[in-house]
């Protein structure tokens, strides 16, 4: 990384000016039907189509704007010796894998031989067990150190908020070791200009703490909008409401918490049933966003550094439209039958990725979903065409780009959940 970046992230539709990726690696690969539920799939990926797929997202958004890789930023953290024996010491001692007495060592040895390159290849795809023992050659574990099967979901791990970045506290440990490479890379590289947050740093931290950057979005800078499910607490909201919120400075802000459910599993992130679009368009899965039902959703305002008051709202859109966020919502599925609206929203149909104000980023599979988005004045575009230059993003005031999309769903996630936005440029409200 060359170029110093300010991170500045104040709404999730501001212009994009840089973001950080991970293209998947054979660590998607290193599972297998029997491992799958560990790591968080529900189904095996096939790493050559993924690729696939995945080249279209940073193809576009190479096009777009700064884009930046995990493992190539990790490995220039590992460059500097002292900071990689740190790292690796975190490393092991977190793995149950390796901080058993007597495994330690030689994980480690083995770790600080690793150019910096192949380091970091190891951290993200895994170390594979040396069988050098008995206990060893007879269990059931192929890693020593597991690969990071979720990596290329870059939301989850650390989150920008404002000129600051929250680490993720995550909801499953097989997770953990993704949010220590994200704070290592945002406290050592030098180009970026952060402070860090995280949760595991603060000795007040309720042990239910969890968050998650799927369930995260900075609406606008004064009002965030957090879900509260399987994956973010009521502990982990509580944590950004004190240590975050409250710290900023002395203005009204306004915190508003969405109920999500429990199952099914698409519903793992608020990102998985409402995103920004537009200053004045929302994509939503409405069953749950807008229709009565038993989720509840919750505003919190603070001045002055405190919390002045807690109350429910009637639904997401109501709340924001009284702070000033008048949004048109876009059904996820269409507007009609709740059986495509269904199967829609499984394969990520409101997940989007804004990479501006009216331009964001969706699999194109959802086809009741972008005839909703072209209805109201999207022009749906695909992500092939501008790779190749046939298209031209400049003649479009508003689009949709779409991504092929047969494997990548799979992992349970859409275009939001694979970015992590480092600098968005002001919106004009």
């Amino acid at each position: 990384m060359t170029k110093f970046v300010e991170l500045n992230v104040r709404s999730e539709i501001g212009e994009l000016e840089g973001v950080i990726l991970h293209t998947p690696g054979s660590e998607v690969e290193n599972m297998t039907p029997e491992n799958a539920e560990r790591a968080l799939y529900s189904d095996i990926l096939n790493l050559s189509v993924a690729r696939d797929e995945y080249k279209q997202l940073t193809g576009v958004l190479s096009e777009i704007s700064e884009t930046y890789q995990v493992k190539d930023l990790l490995a220039n953290v590992l460059a500097d010796d002292k900071i990689k024996e740190v790292i690796i010491d975190k490393i092991c001692a977190m793995e149950p894998q390796i901080s058993v007495k007597g495994n330690t060592h030689c994980i480690k040895d083995l770790l600080l031989e690793q150019n910096p390159m192949d380091l970091a290849s190891l951290l993200i795809e895994g170390v594979p067990l040396k069988r050098d023992n008995l206990t060893k050659f007879m269990s059931k574990e192929r890693y020593a150190i597991r690969p990071l099967h979720n990596f290329f979901f870059t939301r989850d791990a650390s989150m920008s908020v404002l000129d600051e970045v929250l680490i993720g506290k995550m909801a499953s440990s097989v997770r953990d070791r993704e949010s220590l490479i994200m704070q290592a890379i945002f406290d050592y590289t030098p180009g970026f200009k952060t402070k860090t947050v995280n949760p595991i740093d603060n000795p007040a931290m309720d042990p239910n703490c969890t968050i998650e950057g799927g369930d995260l979005l900075i609406a606008r800078d004064d009002i965030m909008i957090i879900g509260n499910g399987t994956r973010t607490s009521t502990q982990g909201i509580d944590f950004i409401l004190a240590q975050l919120l409250c710290q900023k400075e002395k203005k009204q802000r306004h915190l508003l918490i969405q109920e999500l459910p429990s199952h099914p599993e698409s519903f793992i992130h608020l990102d998985m049933v409402f995103t920004l679009l537009d200053v004045d368009k929302c994509m939503v899965y409405e069953p749950l966003i807008i229709r009565p039902n038993k989720y509840q959703t919750v505003h919190i305002t603070i001045e002055n550094g405190k919390v002045v008051s807690i109350k429910h709202e009637n639904n997401l859109l109501q709340a924001l439209k009284k702070l000033g966020m008048d949004l048109k919502p876009i059904y996820c599925g269409g507007n009609g039958d709740p059986w495509n609206q269904e199967r829609e929203q499984w394969h990520s149909g409101a997940n989007f990725f804004a990479v501006g104000p009216g331009k964001v980023i969706g699999y194109g599979r959802n086809i009741y979903t972008m005839e909703e988005m072209n209805k109201n004045g999207f022009e749906i575009l695909r992500a092939k065409d501008i790779i190749r230059h046939k298209v031209e993003l400049s003649d479009y005031d508003k689009y949709v780009i779409t991504l092929e999309g047969s494997e990548l769903p799979r992992g349970g996630g859409g275009a939001r959940c694979m970015t992590m936005p480092v600098r968005r440029k002001p919106v004009n409200w």
